[in-house]
């Protein structure tokens, strides 16, 4: 059976809508929804890989709290693997609030918490081994590991012949290039946000073929960004041309997570050994369920519901 462990950032996201204010003083605004999800580049692509009917492992650090508790409790019911999740002495379980607004946009306030005391010493190195694709995510929340230390996660994934992909929670800073560099040889699939890749880079987030190339100059096999409306595209130097892939038309409540069911959905795609397009649709399914409701689990029902609105859904104009 094909295997997929997400290693890196585990998120307990507390999300309410809509706010488009914060009420003054000690008043309050009543909202339409409150919700708790698992989510972070790690837990959020891993519960929508299950949902979409992978066989998961993850790993990651959390707290010995209840926040914790609610994110392996969770992760098991869905069939995760959850052995490899590192309970944190002292430290909460990383945590963010996320008020989302009438159009979907969501600012977020955030507890790095056991995250930022995830090193090397808790790397599953064995079960890294007995993998097929390792989805690294959560790089620029993981300061025990950016730089070389993910650098080495990822360069011992590919001696042992796992493919590699990664996704990012980029803040701006100055060393933006200088954490991911090291890594960059090692990457099968780089699914970053077009934003956030045009933060890395330095360049003006409009210009995605200068961003592309600048990574592909760097070493990189596949860039694979996702540009909201616009859709993804698909870069390679393997390739005779880029291939750019639509959004689907669905309502808009919540953007959360619409990354990582991206990533869910495309690895999904190359465990079946689908074409990069038909991955690229998936991918899309995937993050157009996901939008249509509250936190990064909503929407994704099983694999048969994405592949149908894959098949039969409204697609944007790719650009």
């Amino acid at each position: 059976m094909t295997t997929i462990m997400t290693l890196g950032v585990h998120i307990l996201d507390i999300l309410g809508r809509h706010v488009d204010r914060i009420p003054p003083g000690q008043n309050i605004d009543l909202l339409n929804e409150i919700r708790l999800t698992v989510a972070g580049t790690a837990a959020g692509t891993a519960v929508d890989l299950a949902k979409l009917g992978a066989n998961v492992v993850t790993a990651g650090a959390i707290g010995k709290d209840e926040l914790g508790n609610f994110i392996v409790d969770t992760m098991r019911r869905y069939g995760i693997n959850t052995d490899h999740l590192v309970r944190k002495d002292g430290v909460q379980t990383s945590a963010t609030m996320l008020p989302i607004r009438h159009n979907g946009e969501r600012p977020a306030l955030h507890v790095l918490g056991a995250n930022a005391h995830f090193s090397l010493d808790d790397i599953p190195w064995k079960a890294i081994k007995t993998a097929n694709y390792l989805h690294f995510g959560g790089t620029y929340l993981l300061p025990k590991l950016d730089g070389a230390p993910m650098a080495e996660v990822l360069k011992f994934a590919k001696q042992h012949g796992v493919t590699t992909t990664v996704d990012i929670l980029a803040i701006p800073r100055e060393d933006m290039l200088g954490v991911i560099a090291p890594s960059l040889t090692y990457i099968d699939y780089f699914m970053p946000g077009i934003e956030e890749a045009a933060m890395i880079a330095g360049l003006p987030v409009e210009d995605t073929d200068s961003i592309i190339r600048f990574f592909l100059d760097r070493g990189l096999r596949y860039a694979v960004f996702t540009m909201g409306a616009r859709g993804s595209i698909i870069a390679s130097n393997e390739l005779d041309s880029w291939i750019r892939i639509p959004a689907f038309k669905v309502p808009v409540v919540d953007s959360t997570g619409c990354g990582d069911a991206y990533c869910a959905g495309f690895l999904v795609g190359l465990s079946k050994s689908w074409s990069l397009e038909q991955c690229g649709l998936l991918g899309a399914a995937a993050s157009a369920l996901v939008i249509t409701g509250l936190g990064s689990d909503a929407g994704i029902v099983a694999f048969d519901q994405t592949w149908h609105l894959m098949q039969t859904g409204e697609r944007l104009s790719a650009s």
